[in-house]
């Protein structure tokens, strides 16, 4: 046996973009399966984008081998797959073990992190046109810079990629795009331009054909001209020859399909890019998960999740009695009401597992749609359906329905259209962090006219709302958290909640407490511990609806109590505690409001919801501290309202 010291990893050697270019040929296979250890150790612990970083692995090193950054910039898509950028560019050890934790490396690429990552990204789409304006801004300014746009197969299911694909050309003559494809999003790839990229990748013709007629040209005198000739020539006249590639019909020089896990391949084509005068598009082929045997067998789940076991790939357990997560929660609700109406429909943007809308596409299929990344279209095409009759429920991210702000209003709001729009991840989603945060969906919808915004306290009055939405003449928007509810039983049958009418849980004489969704738990121990600790009588509202707001409910108690306590799971700029304040300004009532929730900043990633509480002044003991210092305050003066 051998009891010497083992070698040391090369990965813990690699300090930044210069050691990888200083490695033989002959050690990058080594570091590749060293990093893809390290990416397995890690999201196995922390959770995270394990199958798409395992992916890029190879594509990754080359990028790095032939590139200077931070000179040259990387702009990635979404931005999910940087890990390995992440750590090829001294972001390894202990920042890296604490990946997505408080204190630790962000799950995406993040520019207040490192000036290695020159674009920071959450949101599929946005490589494309930000790389473009990039490249722009360095032939303005005379720079010689390379700007590389790393764009998963996906991305071109975005209407804003194909908008910047549609000016490549017109704003720069030297831009490289790699597009990765694995053939996933998060779900399987859908529509017609996946169909078009798996035809192409296997289509071997295509690409000889290119390849022999450029080096026919090629061989003769002056040949390199000859071949401007002729692809400009080939352009204009419609593929004479040999039919172009999409890319080619915008203007782009199309590489590939090159082997994804190919070093040498992969650097050769680089290169090429590199040298190239106009702008090149390379078609690279990666397989999600590789590396990872479960990942492969399942890439959807291995997309992105919480922690495994690293062997078996198996998800680690909720401990016993955890409800279920209030996704599944929505999405068997919805299937009841599908199958009871068929007009009632489920539409996802490539999000099936995450919003819940997994169930229905397994119980009746034939109302269920997945649109892919394409949050615009989804609206939309969820308003043309109602336009017929039928009940399309939108199951959207609320940091995602962000995307699609102008079809709510034009398209949905102002036609006064019956959606239901079903927004999970409202509030916080701690790992993944301000990308992905869904704290500005009261701001941005309650200044809507004619919707109805809604947020259940538990499981129950989330199916409750569901039933109530769909019976609603115009849009409806129902916000809930990530994660487990609360454990409280589903009724048998649902029943309408009246719109606009609050429900009160306890009664009290100088404070009222109104509170939304997950702040209510919150809402209802703060009460009990100032009656117990200072004998102060604190009532308790459970809004339920954001808009319209229970305005009788609300001024009738504003004239018995000198305090109104209002407590949301969202920033406070334009959330619910203004509409609050506007109410009472409205009524020309002077009660006190003491409005909690989220600062006016951007929240940073975190191990918990409770760290990242804590950080902003949201623990149960500052909010505590707070309240009773207002309420002593008032308690102080002369005179107050309600006393």
């Amino acid at each position: 046996m051998n009891d010497s010291p083992s070698a040391p990893r090369l990965l813990d050697t690699i300090h930044g973009p210069a050691d990888v270019k200083a490695l033989p040929v002959a050690s990058l296979p080594q570091l590749a399966q060293e990093i893809r250890d390290e990416l397995i150790a890690v999201t196995a612990k922390n959770g995270g984008h394990i199958g798409p970083n395992l992916g890029v692995v190879e594509l990754t090193i080359a990028l790095h081998r032939v590139f200077s950054t931070p000179e040259d910039q990387f702009v990635f898509d979404v931005a999910h797959q940087g890990y390995v950028h992440k750590l090829l560019t001294g972001r390894g050890g202990d920042f890296f073990k604490k990946l997505r934790q408080t204190d630790g490396a962000s799950g995406f690429l993040y520019r207040a992190e490192s000036p290695q990552d020159s674009w920071g990204a959450g949101h599929a789409g946005t490589a494309l046109s930000a790389a473009l304006g990039m490249a722009t801004a360095r032939d303005l300014r005379g720079s010689s810079e390379h700007v590389v746009a790393l764009c998963g197969d996906a991305a071109f299911t975005c209407g804003i990629t194909l908008e910047a694909l549609n000016n490549v050309v017109s704003s720069t003559k030297r831009l490289i795009v790699i597009l990765n494809d694995n053939e996933w999003s998060i779900a399987k790839n859908v529509g017609a331009i996946s169909t078009y990229l798996n035809r192409l990748s296997t289509s071997p013709t295509y690409n000889k054909l290119h390849h022999d007629i450029e080096g026919f040209f090629k061989s003769f005198p002056a040949g390199e001209e000859m071949n401007r000739v002729y692809t400009k020539w080939k352009r204009e006249t419609k593929d004479f020859f040999v039919e172009s590639s999409l890319f080619e019909k915008f203007g782009l020089r199309y590489l590939g399909p090159v082997d994804g896990h190919n070093l040498d391949a992969l650097q050769k084509n680089l290169e090429f890019a590199k040298q190239a005068d106009v702008p090149v598009l390379i078609h690279v082929l990666t397989k999600k998960g590789k590396g990872l045997e479960a990942a492969l067998a399942h890439p959807e789940k291995f997309h992105g999740l919480g922690s495994f076991d690293p062997v078996t790939g198996e998800s680690k357990a909720s401990a016993p009695g955890t409800p279920p997560n209030l996704q599944d929660v929505f999405g068997h609700a919805l299937v009841r009401f599908a199958k009871a109406n068929p007009k009632v429909l489920g539409i996802t943007g490539a999000m099936p597992s995450g919003t819940g809308l997994i169930h229905l596409a397994k119980e009746v299929p034939k109302q269920f749609f997945d649109v892919g990344i394409a949050e615009e279209h989804a609206v939309l095409f969820a308003a043309g359906l109602a336009t017929k009759g039928f009940r399309p429920v939108c199951a959207i991210y609320s940091t995602f329905l962000q995307r699609a702000y102008d079809q709510v209003i034009h398209d949905v709001a102002l036609q006064n259209l019956p959606v239901t729009f079903c927004m999970d991840r409202a509030g916080l989603s701690p790992a993944d962090g301000p990308t992905h945060h869904g704290l500005f969906d009261i701001s941005y919808l309650r200044c809507v006219p004619g919707v109805t915004i809604m947020q259940p306290k538990d499981e129950d009055e989330l199916v409750d709302m569901l039933h109530t939405s769909l019976q609603l003449p115009g849009p409806g928007f129902i916000r809930y958290p990530r994660g487990a509810g609360t454990g409280v039983k589903i009724k048998e049958q649902p029943v309408a909640i009246p719109v606009g009418h609050a429900e009160v849980l306890r009664e009290g004489s100088n404070i009222v407490i109104w509170a939304l969704g997950p702040m209510i738990a919150d809402a209802l121990a703060l009460a009990e511990r100032l009656e117990r600790e200072e004998h102060v009588s604190v009532g308790v509202v459970n809004a339920r609806f954001v808009k319209p707001l229970d305005r009788t409910l609300l001024l009738s108690q504003a004239t018995l109590v000198p305090l109104i306590v209002t407590m949301e799971d969202h920033v406070l700029s334009g959330g619910f505690g203004s509409a609050v304040l506007e109410a009472l300004q409205d009524a020309e009532c002077p009660t006190a409001v003491e409005r909690i929730g989220w600062p006016d900043k951007f929240i940073e990633h975190g191990s918990s919801n409770a760290i990242l509480r804590a950080a902003n002044g949201l623990a149960p003991d500052e909010i505590h501290r707070r309240v009773l210092a207002r309420w002593r305050n008032l308690s102080a003066e002369p005179a107050h309202a309600g006393a």
